[in-house]
């Protein structure tokens, strides 16, 4: 049995912000059902697909017992005028993805410790496994579950010490905890402050979100050979990856504090005065400036209509 205070300490060695535990168990259907029967997943088919495997741990690692969530910041102090309202903020460093596999997989190797020696691939994959929104699994769900933070209104994850400016990261586990994480309330309180802001209105309800109208969803997910839809067009004003808008109105944020992470500062040429011309980039200059960071997620072919829609 691993010891729930061992994890915490060797997390806070590897500069993991926040950190917890919960029973692995199989997650209520029907929410995740309504969404996609409302069409908010828009394009995205990907959430149609391995249902079992989002709503139950054990579908995904046999013998499934715990699911370890992790939250790691990426706010950045400095202000970049020339990417605000243009590139989300979590896109301008290194790609998270890599990042974060990196801290869990240094996680694993201190929290299994004896238990992998002499252990192949396979065999290791048998005890956990690593996740960074990479797989069919409802991290925000297990985020709360183990007392990282609540799910605000605009459906991110928010935290009372870092807001919500953070990355999720998950390991699920054979093995079980001597103590579990307990879930913390909902302080989003009677603030509307996300839904009034967002200005495409895809914040539908409180905590729930119409991904196809969302600009995040419309300059990321949507192919770059299908036009976004009027209507977004009309309200992305000049994003061309992603939006921030619903954190940057969340009072929670005015707690953020910088990351630790220098691979989430803004690579060298989004530091510059203006944000580049996609039109004039080549594949392989795109490939080269852009290749390890979110916005290789939808091109150079992606950037280049998104960004002429608001030339």
């Amino acid at each position: 049995m691993l010891k729930f205070d061992n994890l915490q300490k060797l997390s806070s060695q590897l500069g993991i912000d926040k950190i917890g535990v919960s029973n692995a168990s199989s997650i209520e259907a029907d929410p995740l059902n309504e969404w996609l029967n409302r069409g908010y997943a828009g394009q995205m088919s990907y959430m149609e697909r391995n249902k079992d495997k989002r709503l139950d741990p054990d579908a995904l690692l046999p013998g499934a017992k715990s699911v370890i969530s992790i939250f790691v910041n990426y706010h950045q102090d400095e202000r970049y005028p020339a990417l605000d309202g243009v590139i989300s903020k979590y896109a301008r460093g290194k790609d998270y993805h890599i990042i974060l596999k990196d801290l869990l997989h240094e996680l694993t190797k201190a929290l299994f410790g004896d238990l992998l020696k002499g252990l192949g691939r396979k065999e290791r994959a048998k005890i956990y496994r690593v996740f960074v929104d990479s797989a069919p699994v409802m991290e925000k769900y297990w985020a709360v579950k183990a007392g990282i933070g609540w799910q605000g209104k605009h459906s991110n994850i928010i935290t009372r010490e870092l807001g919500s400016w953070g990355f999720l990261g998950e390991i699920i586990t054979t093995e079980a905890f001597d103590q579990y994480s307990v879930s913390i309330p909902d302080f989003c309180g009677e603030c509307t402050a996300c839904i009034d802001a967002c200005p495409t209105s895809a914040i539908v309800e409180p905590y729930v979100v119409d991904g196809s109208k969302c600009i995040a969803y419309a300059t990321i997910e949507i192919p770059p050979s299908d036009p976004i839809p009027d209507q977004i067009q009309l309200n992305m004003d000049q994003w061309i990856f992603g939006c921030d808008i619903c954190q940057d109105v969340c009072p929670w944020n005015r707690f953020s504090k910088q990351s630790a992470i220098q691979a989430f500062v803004p690579i060298a040429v989004l530091r510059a005065e203006s944000v580049p011309v996609f039109q004039d980039m080549s594949e392989s200059e795109f490939a080269t400036l852009f290749k390890s960071t979110p916005l290789d997620r939808p091109g150079l072919n992606g950037l280049r209509r998104n960004q002429k829609i608001r030339a």
